[in-house]
């Protein structure tokens, strides 16, 4: 970075941080739970969802979630070691055609293992905004290749959780297999022997279609005229929640909090004033991470809450200040359920 871009940042940082001195008290006061709602129209942006975390405590070496899958697809697991020994997962591609697949890796991101699954899941979300990591794997024809070698790398201790959330495309079908198994075990030849293990009581596990999500308000927000107003995500009153199938056993399952979909969050506004941004759990206790999409950010993503692990024990004071922007800027947010949090939040708009 040139010496002038790094003045240009620092000046755009203390400015920010000047706002959020300003802001930081600006919903304190606001019955956030009824604020008006900012309509807006919520819709699918493409991709399969593959979704792993039934069972979340996993008791038993088996096949968490498989299916077969083409195209564009995110693959988001989340599981804990509920056993007294030492384990490890791993992530299979399994190509059952008579041609090559290849797969072209556009994100990879593993968190933990960790005993601490707040941070877990927070710090899995903060490195999936700021980091891009691709790769790919050609699986040959009636070949088996792990998604990744870092996934079998991770130990496991007894009560450590690991997510991931990895984002790839594939040009074939292939069966994308999900396990558990001793880490002294070859992932491939010890899958061959494995049963799937049956979901937990919240079967929160599948495929879905729409693991990409676009908000846009109807209407751009005005700091002139309008007060303050809320953004409601995955609360499947306002925001629906995806429904999908459990390939292992052909059930219709609901993906309860959105967990794994990424949503484009768009904020138009007109000129005629500054208007600040703020993010509320309204589900009880969340700790995650945000990005910020505009021309003059350079200090996105954001760890949300940012001055402890996590927030969410009342919801009439609990809120994470997003920054203040000038009206008309190109605005938007990035934003993702983060594994271990409580859905829905809301985003707050106020004019300042």
């Amino acid at each position: 970075m040139k010496p002038i871009t790094w003045i240009v940042y620092l000046i755009l940082l203390v400015v920010n941080l000047g706002s959020e001195a300003t802001a930081a008290d600006g919903p304190s006061g606001l019955d956030i739970e009824n604020l008006p709602e900012w309509p807006a129209i919520s819709q699918s942006n493409g991709g399969k969802l593959l979704f792993s975390d039934s069972p979340e405590m996993v008791n038993h070496d088996g096949i968490l979630y498989q299916d077969k899958i083409a195209g564009s697809a995110r693959l988001f697991f989340y599981h804990v070691n509920d056993t007294n020994d030492v384990k490890k997962m791993s992530v299979l591609l399994e190509n059952r055609e008579n041609k090559p697949a290849h797969v072209a890796v556009r994100q990879a991101v593993l968190g933990g293992p960790g005993y601490s699954w707040f941070e877990v899941g927070k710090e899995t979300q903060r490195a999936y905004f700021a980091e891009k990591n691709t790769y790919t794997v050609n699986v040959p024809p009636g070949g088996t290749i792990p998604l990744s070698a870092n996934i079998e790398k991770a130990i496991m201790m007894p009560n450590m959780l690991i997510n991931g959330i990895y984002d790839f495309t594939v040009d074939g079908p292939i069966t994308v297999k999900v396990i558990m198994l001793p880490v002294n075990e070859n992932s491939i030849t010890f899958s061959q022997r494995l049963a799937v293990l049956p979901a937990d009581r919240w079967h929160l596990r599948g495929t879905f279609a729409g693991a990409n999500r676009i908000v846009s308000p109807i209407e751009p927000y005005d700091p002139v005229h309008d007060g303050a107003i809320g953004l409601t995500l995955a609360d499947n009153a306002i925001d629906s929640y995806l429904k999908g199938i459990d390939a292992t056993d052909g059930s219709e399952v609901v993906n309860y909090g959105n967990y794994g979909v990424v949503y484009q969050v768009l904020l138009p506004s007109k000129k005629g004033g500054r208007i600040s941004y703020y993010l509320a759990p309204m589900g009880g206790e969340f700790a995650g991470a945000i990005k910020i999409n505009h021309p003059e950010v350079y200090w996105s993503p954001l760890p949300i809450p940012r001055d402890k692990l996590y927030f969410g024990d009342s919801k009439k004071k609990d809120f994470a200040f997003l920054g203040t922007f000038e009206g008309g800027d190109p605005l938007s947010l990035t934003f993702s359920p983060p594994g271990a949090s409580n859905l829905p939040v809301r985003i707050i708009a106020l004019p300042q």
